[in-house]
């Protein structure tokens, strides 16, 4: 006796392999491909850019940061379109220099809904400001009209020492009423301190951001 199912595979034919066939894509096609690739990443990436802050040169002290060459003539490309773009006016290298907080000491973000006591030093220079700015980089509208205080106005105790209380509601002393809700952020400005811009300063010479609470 055969084996039926081995005698009949041994009479089946074999199966033909059809050949492998390759599109020949025209050099044309892929030299357009590859320009249009480009030129979206580079809009998509100098878009990224010219919508955040400069991407080299910053100097970072807890939570500010700041660019000391952003209104000196060495300001490069990224800084001078940056600053054309949102239409600031920077401190020029011999007037002072500017510091940006987006989060508080421990790197959370600054949220108006949450309370917040910023002090209680600041760095030496011969006057220094702090400003409220909205989402959008906006001063926010406040019940009281102060987005601000100044080295010269603001309530210190007997050790020269200040506390700054951000809050939506009412507080004692140095208040600044922050938006309705959403982010903000905070800019420090030194103006005529001592030394080279940035080049003295250290992390202890700043006001620490701390969060008190934060509310629903």
């Amino acid at each position: 006796m055969t084996n039926a199912p081995a005698a009949a595979s041994m009479r089946a034919p074999s199966t033909l392999l059809s050949p492998v066939t390759f599109r020949r894509v025209p050099t044309a096609f892929l030299i357009v491909y590859a320009l249009l690739l480009a030129l979206g990443l580079g809009l998509s990436s100098a878009y990224w850019v010219m919508n955040g802050n400069p991407p080299f040169g910053s100097l970072r002290l807890g939570p500010w940061q700041a660019w000391p060459k952003l209104g000196s003539p060495e300001a490069d490309p990224y800084m001078r379109a940056i600053i054309a773009r949102r239409s600031d006016v920077p401190l020029a290298t011999g007037e002072g220099l500017g510091f940006t907080a987006r989060t508080d000491s421990e790197g959370r973000p600054l949220d108006s809904a949450c309370t917040y006591n910023i002090g209680a030093v600041a760095p030496i220079a011969r006057l220094w400001t702090l400003t409220l700015y909205d989402r959008d980089g906006h001063l926010p509208a406040t019940e009281l009209g102060r987005r601000n205080f100044t080295s010269a106005e603001v309530l210190r105790d007997s050790q020269d020492r200040f506390t700054i209380a951000l809050s939506r509601n009412l507080q004692p002393g140095n208040w600044l009423q922050l938006p309705a809700s959403g982010p903000f952020t905070l800019v420090l400005r030194l103006y005529d301190p001592p030394g080279a811009a940035g080049a003295n300063l250290e992390e202890s010479d700043f006001p620490l951001i701390q969060r008190v609470e934060c509310g629903t």
